[in-house]
């Protein structure tokens, strides 16, 4: 049986540039697939499969004006009576550009994703496929298609859909010249399924960790609720694809269903607003690589190459803590206040990625190696942040971006004029080639202004540590508060509080050796009366002085770090406890955003830039 469906073609122009642009169209009808950024063709029939998008010999290509379809065009341009012509498919609806086709499949009861971006041999590769929540499980069909407007740019098509247990629910589909597709669903459609094999999840945490959620990690579990909020990554298939997905804030709730090994399907309550999908292509877009006990203490080359240059990263275990490592141009060392020194475990050899891991980062599971921003990426490459931007806008991506929060705070009191090596270890060590050249009398101003620099160090970093334990102290209460709640809340607050009492617990450990300003000051004044006089005994005097000033230096930035490990695990662990438990949910939201917003701006002594 055949669905017909209207096509509503509006003429907004002067008749002169009509009828122009009708003839151009109509010369270049049998062409307009390849010719153009966006084609509308007709299939001729009711079919689905993947072949039918490579085999074309019936399908039809619809002229932006439909005019073009008259025994006399010009003349049916010139009579009003034509006006408000509408087309009937005989077919499925197909929106195509350079990057995907879209299939309105009629039997169906689906609108199928192809991605030519990742084509092998010529034949474009089904990506996704979109349906109602409501016909999910269901015998379905879509009685029929409009096409809202057709233009060189952009493509807008309604499409309803049915089912014998639903009546119309329909959505309107935009489409632009690259990957990014623009759903608004009708007010009857309160929920959209979007089925596919997505291998993993990831929520971005720009500030803070992404949650990556994977099938094998809930084997018992049929559904996830996940702890979204605007964006959300899945990496489909074989490492090939990648899907973005946006939407506006509100009250829009997710769940990935999983089967046989893999998510087979997300279903999204997408609160009454539109959502936005871009199916990202590219062979090797994304790698899964096994961490396997041979990798200790070697330089191991992934069996991957980068599709194009981005900020390709991966997570990895420190310790007990996943942690985010953005893949380095070059093999080196970093410096962490609890780890210590070690190398850094993911970087490029030219284009050979490399893992160096350890007994600090050792081989653990699995890694996945992904990318959400571009570095120098071409301009023809969509990233996921570019889909966030050019879909939420910029006040809403700037917040969930939080470029200011991933910055760094300094502990640089005059910048580069200062010590630049500005921690109790550095500035202690210039202060100590004065004294072994004798030149402590002399550059007596030089050591005060290091010593002040060394101060402010201090000061920097006593401070941070106090906001991180305002920060326990105000979500310890806010957890008790929420323990006489249901059972499954109790249990939640329980948990995430047993994490959180650690940066108490540790700071009362430290408390000791981490000293306080006035300790600081003291140090400061016993320096400086090494400098009122020249005596071999000053440097052996000094010595003594630089073990205490390191000594405290030394607590701070482990008690520093420690705080930093415990909010980031505690930012981790409330969203993977959400996964699985839907009823706190938004209780743990609100956990993570709490440590969001305490963990922006840390210490160099916490993390490395940009993590």
């Amino acid at each position: 049986m055949n669905y017909p469906a209207l096509s509503h073609c509006r003429f907004a122009t002067p008749f002169k540039h009509v009828v122009l642009a009708f003839v151009a169209v109509f010369g270049a009808l049998r062409h307009a697939g390849a010719a153009g950024n966006l084609a509308v063709w007709d299939t001729g029939s009711h079919s689905a499969g993947a072949a039918d998008v490579s085999n074309r010999a019936a399908w039809k290509a619809l002229p932006r004006d439909l005019f073009a379809l008259e025994a006399e065009p010009l003349k049916a341009a010139s009579d009003p009576g034509y006006y408000g012509l509408e087309y009937a498919f005989k077919g499925d609806a197909v929106v195509e550009n350079r990057r995907l086709v879209a299939v309105f499949s009629s039997s169906a009861g689906r609108v199928i994703f192809f991605s030519k971006t990742n084509a092998e041999g010529g034949a474009a590769s089904r990506v996704l496929e979109f349906a109602p929540l409501a016909t999910k499980t269901q015998a379905a069909k879509i009685s029929r298609c409009e096409i809202l407007h057709h233009a060189g740019d952009e493509v807008v098509v309604e499409a309803h859909f049915s089912s014998d247990a639903v009546a119309d629910l329909s959505a309107v589909f935009s489409f632009g010249k690259d990957e990014i597709v623009g759903i608004k669903p009708s007010a009857k459609m309160n929920g959209v399924a979007l089925l596919g094999q997505i291998s993993h999840g990831v929520v971005p945490g720009f500030v803070g960790d992404d949650l990556i959620l994977s099938p094998a990690a809930f084997a018992s579990s049929e559904s996830l609720t996940v702890p979204v909020e605007n964006v959300f990554v899945g990496l489909l298939g074989g490492g090939r694809d990648e899907l973005v997905m946006t939407w506006p804030p509100g009250r829009q709730q997710m769940k990935l269903h999983a089967a046989a090994g893999s998510f087979d399907s997300i279903e999204f309550d997408n609160d009454g607003q539109s959502l936005y999908l871009a199916a990202l292509s590219a062979p090797g877009i994304w790698h899964r690589e096994e961490l396997k006990s041979s990798f200790l203490e070697k330089d191991v080359e992934l069996q991957w190459r980068r599709p194009f240059p981005a900020r390709w990263k991966t997570q990895l275990s420190e310790g007990e803590n996943r942690t985010s490592y953005a893949f380095r141009e070059a093999r080196g060392t970093v410096w962490r206040g609890v780890a210590g020194s070690y190398l850094y475990p993911a970087w490029f050899d030219g284009e050979r990625a490399m893992f160096t891991l350890g007994k600090k980062v050792p081989p653990r599971g699995e890694a996945l190696v992904y990318f959400l921003e571009g570095r120098d990426t071409p301009p023809d490459v969509l990233t996921p942040v570019d889909v966030m931007k050019a879909t939420l806008g910029r006040t809403v991506c700037d917040g969930i971006l939080d470029i200011e929060g991933r910055r760094l705070r300094t502990h640089h009191r005059r910048g580069t004029e200062g010590v630049h090596r500005s921690c109790t270890c550095g500035c202690t060590e210039a202060i100590q080639a004065i004294f072994e050249a004798a030149e402590e009398v002399t550059k007596k101003d030089y050591v005060s202004e290091a010593l002040t620099d060394m101060n402010y160090f201090v000061e920097r970093h006593l401070a941070r540590i106090d906001e991180y334990r305002r920060f326990a102290d105000a979500m310890i209460a806010f957890l008790k508060s929420k323990e006489s709640g249901a059972a499954e809340i109790k249990s939640f607050a329980e948990a995430m509080e047993q994490i959180v009492q650690q940066i108490p617990q540790g700071y009362e450990v430290q408390k000791e050796n981490m000293k306080s300003l006035e300790h600081a000051a003291e140090l400061t004044r016993q320096t400086m009366a090494l400098t009122g006089s020249s005596s071999p005994k000053n440097l052996a005097a000094y010595k003594d002085l630089l073990k205490a000033w390191r000594a405290m230096g030394g607590a701070q930035d482990s008690m520093i770090a420690q705080c930093h490990t415990i909010a980031r695990s505690l930012f981790q662990e409330a969203g993977l406890a959400s996964v699985t438990e839907p009823k706190v949910l938004a209780f743990a939201l609100e956990v993570r955003a709490r440590c969001r917003q305490v963990l922006r701006n840390p210490d160099g002594y916490e993390i490395w830039p940009n993590y």
